[in-house]
């Protein structure tokens, strides 16, 4: 499977660079098995959820994790946390004009002072004078997509962030929980769906292209998840009760699958996943999936296409476009059931 199978044409007008004014004002594009897309509002959802359901939701929260420093030898960096891995150590992304090796050291706008350790899996291994999230919460910037091309703005300490996140690690928000507000949660709640939390800290590796051609050869970067016992012990209830697993965002997908035994129960715990999911994956407990539109050749476009069937998402990602919907993190939403048969149709 090659991934210019994965392309398509976006005009840069669709891009959505800001949020709108408000969270579940977004538009949602209905996929359903064996019918043609429909085209609705974000505060459908409630309404294609029935009683029973579980609704999992990640409860990761973004961290302000751009940094920006001056090096002992007198030239700027600017690192991005990828991952804190113990209270005072990261692993980051640099950008300078000359690497940073081992032993040398930066200091931050706050005058606190970081030493790079070793390189590890791509990454710098950066050590901090001070735990990692107060250094961050004290002069870090939020990390919005580079497709936004503009810095983060007072508004975007807000609503870069889902309204139920409360497990920091994050760089890079669950962008399908962005369109929860407390109404569309209350309406949902009402009708008797469990809303069910889970975490997977997202990393900065989600929005990065596949660089190879065989899309078999990708190799995707840890990303750290947690399920609960309560939350697989419930989820766990509704699938024996016959009631589906609604996803929200493939972070949770991502998670769910990596959690799930072969015959789709899910085993409580935590730890990393490297989980690919593309076409030909054999779902194991997700039945239904909100999500938001996804860059070309990524691997979360790969899993919605691997979930929807592959010519179906990609023809309604063309109705998308056609109807003007907005794409990318602040964009529009997309609600889909599980594709039973071929994953290319």
């Amino acid at each position: 499977m090659r991934r210019q199978e994965f392309q398509y044409t976006l005009p840069e007008a669709l891009i959505a660079r800001y949020p709108l004014p408000e969270r579940s004002a977004s538009r949602l594009l209905r996929l359903h098995c064996g019918k043609p897309p429909v085209h609705g509002h974000f505060r459908d959802v409630p309404e294609l959820l029935k009683p029973g359901d579980v609704l999992v939701i990640n409860d990761t929260a973004v961290i302000r994790a751009r940094l920006h420093a001056t090096k002992d030898t007198g030239g700027t960096v600017e690192i991005l946390v990828e991952r804190v891995v113990d209270s005072h150590e990261a692993l980051c992304q640099t950008r300078s004009s000359k690497p940073l090796r081992p032993g040398r050291t930066a200091t931050l706008t706050d005058g606190s002072g970081v030493r790079m350790l070793e390189r590890e899996d791509g990454f710098f291994r950066l050590r901090f004078d001070e735990p990692v999230l107060k250094v961050l919460e004290r002069c870090g910037e939020i990390p919005l997509p580079p497709y936004m091309e503009r810095q983060p703005d007072a508004a975007d300490l807000e609503r870069y962030q889902t309204v139920f996140a409360s497990s920091p690690g994050a760089v890079a928000a669950p962008t399908a929980g962005l369109h929860f507000d407390a109404s569309v949660l209350d309406a949902i709640t009402s009708r008797g769906i469990d809303v069910v939390r889970i975490t997977l800290h997202v990393g900065a590796g989600t929005f990065q292209p596949v660089r190879v051609d065989e899309v078999s050869g990708h190799r995707m970067h840890p990303e750290w998840y947690s399920v609960s016992a309560a939350a697989a012990d419930r989820i766990n209830a509704a699938r024996a009760s016959g009631h589906r697993v609604v996803a929200v965002g493939t972070t949770v997908v991502r998670a769910l699958e990596s959690a799930a035994t072969e015959d789709g129960r899910l085993q409580p715990g935590s730890g990393d996943t490297r989980l690919f999911i593309m076409p030909g994956y054999r779902f194991r407990c997700v039945d239904a999936l909100i999500t938001n539109f996804h860059l070309p050749e990524t691997t979360l476009l790969m899993l919605v296409c691997a979930f929807g069937g592959q010519k179906r998402v990609l023809s309604a990602y063309r109705d998308a476009v056609t109807e003007g919907y907005r794409f990318f993190s602040y964009g529009d939403a997309m609600f889909l059931e599980r594709n039973p048969g071929d994953d290319h149709v």
